[in-house]
């Protein structure tokens, strides 16, 4: 299988620093690749060069065969790469709906074609969204008082109405309680296969990451030091010195 994203030697040093060092590694159509670390292992770094944030000293970066070093963050959002974030990203004032039919008018070129109303334009599209997220019933209210969890899948709902080829998801359970972090992932998950969406995404919660993910890579002082199936990566001496010690 040709792999949707296919990143090869990237490297990215401050000043005399090495934050990644030579990592390679492939995501496929449909699956969830997890990438784990302790904190300042240089998941975040490596993240914001997949996308455009930041600049790579080395390496290159494909999206279906194309290298997508060099652009910027918008242009690889344009060629099908959506990402949600630690913090989630929405318009508080907005409604659910609205956010959702924000990032659809988007991805459609029309941003600029919306003022001050949304209308009917992409309800639909919207809605059937925001169904998929288990959010329709909320689709009235202002995102300001949704709980934390439910502004989650608001987000995942944006992410998705880029119909993108690759998802990154930057912790996207940081915040929620035990149970909807697992569930928010499941629900991503089968998203995923269903649409043929390649995900990487970075997680503390290790119950999350091996329940949900097809694979896992683990970076320790910017190198990857392992990488494989759940059960390879938890038996990994390496991995388990110095990542997820004796009690997992």
């Amino acid at each position: 299988m040709t792999a949707v994203l296919q990143v090869e030697g990237l490297h990215k040093s401050f000043g005399g620093v090495q934050a990644v060092a030579d990592v390679s590694f492939g995501v496929d159509a449909g699956e969830l690749l997890a990438l784990i670390g302790p904190n300042g292992a240089g998941k975040s770094t490596c993240f914001n060069m997949l996308n455009g944030q930041l600049a790579p000293d080395g390496g290159i970066v494909r999206l279906d065969g194309r290298d997508i070093v060099g652009l910027s963050p918008r242009a690889i959002w344009r060629l099908g790469v959506g990402r949600t974030f630690q913090i989630t990203a929405t318009f508080a004032s907005l409604s659910v709906r609205e956010n959702v039919q924000m990032a659809l008018y988007s991805h459609a070129g029309r941003l600029r074609s919306l003022l001050s109303r949304f209308g009917a334009a992409f309800r639909p599209e919207a809605d059937r969204l925001l169904d998929q997220v288990g959010m329709l019933d909320q689709a009235e209210r202002a995102c300001g008082v949704l709980a934390y969890g439910d502004l989650k899948r608001v987000e995942l709902a944006m992410a998705l109405a880029n119909q993108p080829r690759l998802l990154l998801m930057d912790e996207p359970t940081a915040g929620m309680a035990p149970k909807e972090r697992v569930a928010l992932m499941a629900l991503t998950a089968g998203l995923a296969r269903a649409r043929n969406i390649a995900v990487l995404f970075t997680e503390h919660d290790m119950d999350v990451v091996f329940g949900q993910a097809d694979r896992i890579i683990v970076l320790d002082r910017g190198a990857l030091i392992a990488g494989g199936t759940p059960e390879a990566v938890r038996a990994n001496a390496q991995v388990r010195a110095v990542y997820l010690g004796g009690t997992h």
